[in-house]
């Protein structure tokens, strides 16, 4: 199988291309620059590098969400034009799973996690367990200190990864001292060959009916829906 992998559901923009279970091409960036600008160029561009054309693809997976409203749309959007127009599934991975994958060797549990706002995390919890790496506690969107308190009922060592925890850290040690440990630089970004590794063991979706994970409405829909309501 040939899959094309596409994260743009947070600050970092991944593209990769896996083939037959060998991740051929990967490119991936981490700044704040604009991923509806720079994602076609970095498919088209990835393509010509492993010498492969778009109807030689499977498949194409997308990091599904949560994460940025605008940047899930972006990689979403794109993932369903791609695969409609050849004719081909996609596959929605979560962005949180995706993540969580930069600790699937970790003597512990792993909490990956993003920024939602008024001291909310998009976060799950994952770890090994009956002999493989796995979803442990439902992603959620929770208050940080909410999160923290039902952490601490559990394993002694917790893992905490995510480019936003800086924003977070301080809460963290408080609450967890020693049994809070955080990743080296390169593990707090999400991997898009990971994102295609996980991708391809999966089934794939109808392009029309497939719809991202945002965990909560846009704050626009909310009003609206909220409008509505009185």
């Amino acid at each position: 199988m040939k899959a094309l992998a596409i994260d743009t559901s947070n600050l970092v923009m991944g593209v990769s291309v896996i083939s037959d279970g060998i991740i051929v091409g990967e490119l991936t960036t981490n700044m704040k620059k604009n991923h509806s600008v720079r994602l076609m160029p970095a498919i088209d561009s990835l393509l010509k590098e492993v010498d492969m054309t778009p109807k030689e693809l499977d498949r194409i997976i997308v990091a599904k969400g949560p994460g940025s409203f605008t940047g899930v749309r972006i990689g979403v959007s794109v993932a369903k034009t791609m695969a409609w127009s050849l004719g081909i599934p996609v596959t929605g991975v979560s962005s949180l799973e995706v993540l969580a994958q930069n600790g699937k060797y970790f003597d512990g549990v792993v909490c990956p996690l993003f920024d939602g706002r008024r001291g909310q995390i998009y976060t799950g919890l994952y770890g090994n367990t009956e002999g493989r790496f796995q979803l442990l506690e439902e992603e959620r969107i929770v208050q940080l200190t909410e999160w923290l308190d039902l952490l601490k009922e559990g394993a002694d060592k917790v893992l905490f990864l995510g480019n936003d925890l800086p924003l977070h850290q301080e809460k963290i040690v408080e609450r967890f001292g020693e049994r809070a440990v955080f990743g080296q630089a390169a593990d707090h970004s999400p991997r898009s060959s990971e994102l295609a590794a996980l991708g391809v063991e999966r089934e794939g979706e109808d392009p029309h009916t497939f719809t991202p994970s945002y965990l909560r409405l846009a704050e626009a829909e909310a009003k609206w829906l909220a409008n509505q309501k009185k």
